[in-house]
């Protein structure tokens, strides 16, 4: 799988997890280049507290359009060091 977003490779593993709709790559396989910290956080009822990542491309900024679990709730261990996406970023094989 490919996360693509203006035109570059985010992040590409074969080892993805599907939940909801979503594929969470591995940490490690994110281009860590493209990915700025940030401040946002969120909750979800049954993985816990997600932070979040803008990414920058080429000068254009995809402001929380990444997010990951640091520490998820026991339903959701096998998330964790896993990173998703939204916001425009294209997923595909």
């Amino acid at each position: 799988m490919k996360a693509v977003w203006n035109g570059k490779i985010l992040a590409e593993s074969k080892q993805t997890i599907l939940i909801e709709g979503n594929h969470y790559f591995p940490m490690d396989s994110i281009n860590k280049d493209y990915f700025k910290n940030s401040d946002t956080q969120t909750v979800c009822h049954w993985k816990g507290a997600a932070a979040y990542f803008h990414i920058v491309v080429d000068g254009k900024t995809n402001t929380d359009a990444a997010w990951y679990y640091p520490s998820p709730l026991l339903e959701a261990n096998k998330i964790k060091n896993h990173v998703a996406f939204w916001k425009g970023v294209t997923i595909s094989e």
